[in-house]
């Protein structure tokens, strides 16, 4: 149960987000701004799976989960992103996402601790500096939303619920600009 009352049953961040529109359209904003991004530096399944990845380090299930499935859906392979978290599967990473992840840790974890020699090794990939930039604004962020989420004991189906499959692909494929509840 919740630590306030929200007045719905909407899970994760949706509840909160319900309860409070006013600031709804700028977090769903600032998401949609880091997410929906197509770029020729990073495109919207590498950041939603930096997303996911700091959401999982985080312990958030619901933003873990359902980005996880946004990062599933871009790349057409269900359960993809949680085998990158929890299996070891990085190596199936390319060396420059792989850095990248590293850099995104860092930051979830001590974000001082992202170092010179972290950005360089980065950079031996043909990193940029747009996507170090990008990399450590979502990270961030979904420390933000993450705390947001847990902070307030959010109701959360579990880990592997089929109920984040829909959820990832509407994000994937309709963004976070939708604020209907």
């Amino acid at each position: 149960m919740a630590h306030i009352t929200l007045k719905n049953d909407l899970p994760g961040i949706l509840g909160p987000m319900s309860f409070s529109p006013e600031t709804t359209k700028h977090l769903n904003g600032l998401a949609e701004s880091l997410l929906q991004v197509e770029s020729p530096h990073l495109n919207k399944m590498e950041r939603e799976l930096i997303a996911s990845y700091v959401s999982y380090l985080n312990g958030c299930v619901f933003c873990s989960e359902s980005h996880g499935a946004a990062a599933d859906a871009h790349k057409g392979e269900q359960g993809w992103a949680r085998s990158v978290w929890t299996d070891g599967s990085m190596a199936m990473l390319t060396p420059k996402m792989q850095t990248l992840l590293k850099i995104a840790a860092k930051v979830q974890s001590m974000p001082r601790e992202v170092t010179k020699s972290d950005v360089e090794a980065a950079r031996t990939h043909g990193v940029t500096d747009r996507e170090i930039h990008d990399t450590v604004l979502i990270a961030a962020a979904f420390c933000m939303y993450n705390r947001y989420v847990d902070g307030l004991a959010t109701m959360q189906p579990p880990r592997k619920d089929p109920a984040y499959k829909g959820m990832g692909e509407m994000l994937a494929t309709k963004g976070y600009l939708q604020t209907s509840f």
